[in-house]
């Protein structure tokens, strides 16, 4: 891995379970689920780079996005300029919700803003398809530091190309990748040490 850059998705996937996160970037392990097949449905609207003037406002779809000091590299889906100011919206397509994940995302792609364009990026938004509203996220100085600290430990992973145990929770009943994780066994292993 070395100096290649991480995508920005890592860091979401490593937040939001650091298996996931090495099944899809270490291993290239790709499944999909109702899940993703929306996601991906729901992206293609946004996924074509190009941009436009909407009430007055300058909106730029699929803007590719880097970060030399994190080594990051990625796309917004989204990025509305007001009064010259960035603004990054990422789409979703579950239901409204603070996912600790996606707010990671959203902020490491405001940071990769901050250093292309030389200018503070303090907030951004989720854009959630299932009810068409916005969440708005401020990138506080821990959220910040949150990222950092992610892409620090994504970085390690991926040099390591070790596969974390697997863990037996909630997030798992959402998860394409279920099926090649194997959680369960996790909690066989578990069960047979008590």
């Amino acid at each position: 891995m070395g100096d290649e850059p991480i995508p920005i998705s890592a860091l979401q996937h490593y937040v939001y379970c650091p298996r996931q996160c090495a099944l899809i970037h270490v291993e290239g392990v790709w499944e999909e689920n109702l899940f993703t097949l929306r996601g991906r449905r729901a992206h293609e609207g946004v996924d074509v780079p190009e941009g436009m003037v909407r009430e007055g406002v300058r909106v730029e779809y699929a803007l590719p996005l880097f970060s030399e000091r994190l080594g990051l590299v990625g796309r917004a889906d989204v990025v509305e300029f007001h009064g010259g100011a960035p603004y990054p919206v990422e789409h979703k397509v579950g239901p409204r919700r603070a996912r600790l994940a996606d707010e990671v995302q959203l902020c490491a792609q405001a940071l990769c803003l901050e250093e292309m364009l030389g200018v503070e990026v303090p907030r951004g938004a989720l854009f959630y398809r299932a009810s068409r509203r916005r969440r708005e996220v401020r990138f506080t100085p821990e959220l910040r530091a949150l990222v950092e600290r992610t892409a620090v430990e994504v970085r390690a992973l991926l040099e390591s190309a070790r596969l974390p145990p697997p863990v037996h929770d909630a997030r798992c009943r959402d998860c394409s990748l279920v099926d090649a994780c194997m959680p369960h066994l996790a909690a066989w292993s578990l069960e047979e040490l008590h």
